[in-house]
C-alpha cells in the first residue's frame, strides 16, 4: 500500500478509538472489534465493543495510521484546504461530523437529542452532565438486521396496547388513560391542525405519566405484566420485546412500557433512519454505521443506570406520531453503484457504495472533507494517480476536492460508507 503524504494525494488512512460499552457486543462477534484489529487494536474476545469513533471528537480522536502520534485534528489545522477555509472556521478545527461503527448486544437507552437552542441552554444551566452546546442529529444504517425503536407509534396501535396491556393504564391512571382513548376516538386520526394539537397534547400526558411514574409503580405493575406473559403464549412483537428488555435491565425499569409508545423498527442492511432533534429512540440490537453532528448531548429517560432528565425530556419531544415505515429513509442515487443517504440537516450525509468485480465507481470531489470505512470486501482506491488498498475495516480520511475512484479487490466485491460534509 502507497502511504501519501499532503503533497502528493490528500489521502490519509486513519486508526481509530473503540469505545468499550457494557451493551456492546463482545470481542468474538463484534464488527466493531473485527475493523479495530485491521488497524492494530488488540481485541479481547470477552469484552464488550460497542463504538468506533470516526473523526476529530476529542473524546476518541482519530489519528494517521503512519504517525500514531499525529491526530487528524492536527492534520487538519496544518492543512486547513482538506476541510476548506469555510468548514475549518465554523467549526474551529473540527469535522462537521462524528461517524461511528456500532455494535448492540443489548438495548440503549430511551433518549433524544436536544436542537441547538435547547442544547446550549442545556450546557450553561448543567455544564457537568451537557458538556456542549451543540445539536445531535443523527443516522443509523444497518450493516447487518438491526432493530430499534423510533418516534411514537400511531395513536390508534397505542390505544390499542391501553386495551392489550391493563398494566400500562394503570401505570398511567384511569383519567390519563380515558383522556386519550376519548381523543383517539374523537379525533379518528385527523390531520386538521386543531385534532393534531389536540392529539399530541393527550399523547404528552400519556408519555409524560408513565415517565413520571413511582418506582415502586413500574416495579410492581411490570412484574406483574411479565408473569402474565411469561406463561402465555403471546408472540406479538411487543409482548416479546417485554419480556427480553426486562430480562436486559431487570428491576423494574420503567423504559420497558416505552415499547407500548414508540415504533418498532426493523432494518435490513441498507435501510436506515433518521433521528432529528427532540424525537425520542432508542437501538436494541445490530450492527450499524451511524453518523450524527459532533456532539454528546443525550437527554435519557429509561433502560439505563446512567442520570436520567425526565423533565427535559419529557418537555423537549415534539410528540410527532406515524407508522415504523415513515421513520425510514429513502436513498437516492449517488454515482453508478453509490446510494445516498441525505438527511435534512447540514453537517453530513453518507454515501454507500457495493461494486463488484471488474466495475469502477468514480466519486466527483466533493467540497468538503470525508471519511470512509470499508465494510466489506477488497479493492483498491485511487486518487490522483496512487492507488492505495482498501479492505474490510480500514478507515481513510479524503481531503476536500479530491476525485476518487474504487475497484473492487480478489475477493470480487467492494462494500464501503463514505461520511461527508458540503457546506462549503
Amino acid at each position: 500500500m502507497t502511504t501519501a503524504t499532503h503533497s502528493t494525494t490528500p489521502v490519509y488512512r486513519l486508526q481509530c478509538k473503540t469505545q468499550c460499552y457494557d451493551w456492546g457486543r463482545l470481542g468474538d462477534v463484534s464488527k466493531v472489534a473485527k475493523y479495530a484489529q485491521k488497524s492494530g487494536t488488540t481485541i479481547d474476545p470477552s469484552s464488550p465493543y460497542a463504538e468506533l469513533w470516526m473523526g476529530t471528537h476529542p473524546n476518541a480522536p482519530s489519528v494517521l495510521m503512519d504517525q500514531p502520534h499525529a491526530s487528524l485534528r492536527d492534520l487538519i489545522n496544518d492543512h486547513v484546504e482538506l476541510s476548506t477555509e469555510p468548514i475549518y472556521q465554523q467549526y474551529h478545527g473540527d469535522l462537521p461530523f462524528l461517524f461511528k461503527i456500532l455494535s448492540i448486544r443489548k438495548a440503549l437507552s430511551i433518549q433524544a437529542h436536544p436542537d441547538k437552542a435547547l442544547g446550549a441552554r442545556l450546557h450553561k444551566e448543567f455544564p457537568k452532565i451537557y458538556k456542549d452546546p451543540n445539536h445531535k442529529p443523527e443516522m443509523a444504517i444497518a450493516i447487518t438486521p438491526f432493530e430499534a425503536l423510533c418516534g411514537f407509534r400511531p395513536l390508534d396501535e397505542i390505544a390499542e396496547h391501553m386495551k392489550r396491556y391493563p398494566e400500562l393504564c394503570e401505570l398511567v391512571g384511569t383519567d390519563v388513560a380515558n383522556a386519550f382513548l376519548n381523543t383517539v376516538r374523537e379525533t379518528g386520526g385527523s390531520s386538521e391542525e386543531n385534532d393534531t394539537e389536540r392529539s399530541k397534547a393527550a399523547l404528552r400526558s400519556v408519555f409524560s405519566a408513565v415517565m413520571n411514574s413511582p418506582d415502586e409503580a413500574v416495579a410492581r405493575l411490570l412484574n406483574q405484566l411479565v408473569q402474565r406473559l411469561s406463561t402465555s403464549n403471546d408472540d406479538y412483537i411487543v409482548s416479546k420485546l417485554v419480556l427480553r428488555l426486562d430480562q436486559q435491565y431487570p428491576g423494574g425499569d420503567v423504559g420497558v412500557f416505552a415499547v407500548m409508545l414508540l415504533n418498532y423498527v426493523a432494518m435490513e442492511p441498507g435501510q436506515a433512519i433518521f433521528l432529528g432533534a427532540n424525537e425520542p429512540h432508542a437501538y436494541l440490537s445490530g450492527d450499524c454505521v451511524e453518523c450524527m453532528a459532533a456532539s454528546d448531548n443525550v437527554v435519557r429517560a429509561g433502560l439505563t443506570p446512567k442520570f436520567k432528565d425526565v423533565k427535559v425530556l419529557v418537555d423537549m419531544l415534539t410528540y410527532r406520531y406515524g407508522s415504523a415505515e415513515s421513520q425510514k429513509m429513502t436513498p437516492t442515487q449517488f454515482g453508478t453503484y453509490s446510494l445516498l443517504y441525505d438527511p435534512p440537516i447540514e453537517e453530513f450525509s453518507v454515501a454507500l457504495t457495493r461494486i463488484k468485480a471488474d466495475q469502477v465507481e468514480k466519486h466527483e470531489p466533493l467540497a468538503g472533507p470525508s471519511i470512509m470505512i470499508v465494510t466489506g470486501g477488497n479493492g483498491t482506491l485511487t486518487a490522483n494517480d496512487q492507488s492505495f488498498d482498501i479492505e474490510e475495516g480500514y478507515v481513510y480520511f479524503i481531503g476536500a476536492n479530491t476525485p476518487v475512484s474504487f475497484n473492487a479487490g480478489s475477493s470480487g466485491s467492494l462494500e464501503f460508507y463514505r461520511a461527508f460534509t458540503l457546506l462549503a
